[in-house]
């Protein structure tokens, strides 16, 4: 069983292809949590819901076939998604914060093969962090990015790094910042030098650093050997959720015991397959992604196109 935490989110998204019949379910730990599930695999995902939402959230996660549990809260989560341009540059907005996560039972961590942990904004404490650790001693799997984020008196979120940021990502099997959020965690311009950046989050104590940069590719970083992974050119729809699928990807080929490369082209391709579409009702097949995975494989001189200038 995959243990997955972090609160789910109900957004509002407008790329400059669609935008969303009002507010609907999305979220980092959710949206890894629905391709996993859709890969075959058991789950169990952890997040708080206020009642304007939990009930239709049960409901929906009963008939993803993933097993919820909705801590309560008095609102949902939710933000406003608009995307100017086909990068993932976005203005993110706060629609709705619910309540942190402030304990995992010993049940679910008994289980667990893999804890990912995917905040939204701020809703996993560095000493729940701390804690699962002490307890847990699988694959455990850190998106960063709702432990940078905060939001503005006018609800607009911006990024920061925390004091101590550096000590917490250091319990982590594996951490998977973006471009913004390596740059938000060591200064450095990712498109500019992913390879730095790695390597300092590396020096932090994590087993592998993952570096993802949208149409660029991603790099991955073992402390001896960064491997570089090729898209999967597509037609972009909605650039949501793409890491969060990366992670549930990598995650899935991992604990298949695949090797880096196999794991990071298994991981773009299902991002990929994510982005064509939009909200929680994307198909995927493992099917699909082998067939696509198979070409990025054939890449091995592929290297990241770096900016230069």
């Amino acid at each position: 069983m995959i243990l997955v935490l972090g609160n789910p989110v109900y957004d509002y998204i407008e790329t400059k292809k669609i935008k969303t019949d009002g507010r609907i379910l999305s979220g980092c730990s959710t949206n890894a949590a629905l391709a996993l599930s859709r890969l075959g695999r058991e789950l169990t995902l952890v997040g708080s819901v206020g009642e304007d939402f939990s009930e239709s959230f049960l409901a929906d996660m009963k008939g993803y076939g993933i097993e919820a549990r909705a801590l309560p809260s008095i609102e949902s989560g939710g933000f406003s998604l608009v995307y100017y341009d086909d990068f993932g540059n976005r203005n993110l907005d706060l629609l709705g914060r619910a309540e942190p996560i402030t304990a995992i039972d010993d049940d679910l961590l008994t289980k667990a093969e893999a804890v990912l942990i995917g905040p939204i904004l701020r809703e996993i404490s560095f000493d729940l962090i701390r804690d699962i650790r002490r307890r847990f001693d699988g694959l455990f799997f850190c998106d960063p990015q709702g432990l940078l984020r905060n939001a503005g008196k006018d609800g607009r979120i911006y990024h920061e790094k925390p004091e101590g940021i550096e000590e917490i990502l250091g319990l982590f099997d594996i951490v998977k910042p973006n471009e913004l959020e390596g740059r938000v965690l060591t200064g450095i311009d990712c498109r500019r030098d992913p390879f730095e950046a790695a390597r300092i989050i590396k020096s932090w104590g994590p087993k592998l650093v993952i570096v993802t940069l949208a149409e660029l590719g991603s790099i991955i970083y073992d402390g001896r050997n960064f491997y570089e992974i090729p898209p999967y050119e597509i037609d972009l729809v909605d650039s949501t959720g793409a890491g969060d699928t990366y992670m549930a990807g990598f995650t899935h080929a991992r604990l298949n015991g695949e090797d880096l490369r196999g794991c990071g082209t298994f991981a773009s391709c299902v991002s990929s397959v994510m982005i064509e579409q939009v909200g929680p009702d994307f198909v995927l097949t493992e099917e699909q992604v082998r067939d696509r995975q198979e070409s990025l494989l054939g890449k091995i001189d592929f290297k990241v196109q770096l900016c230069q200038t």
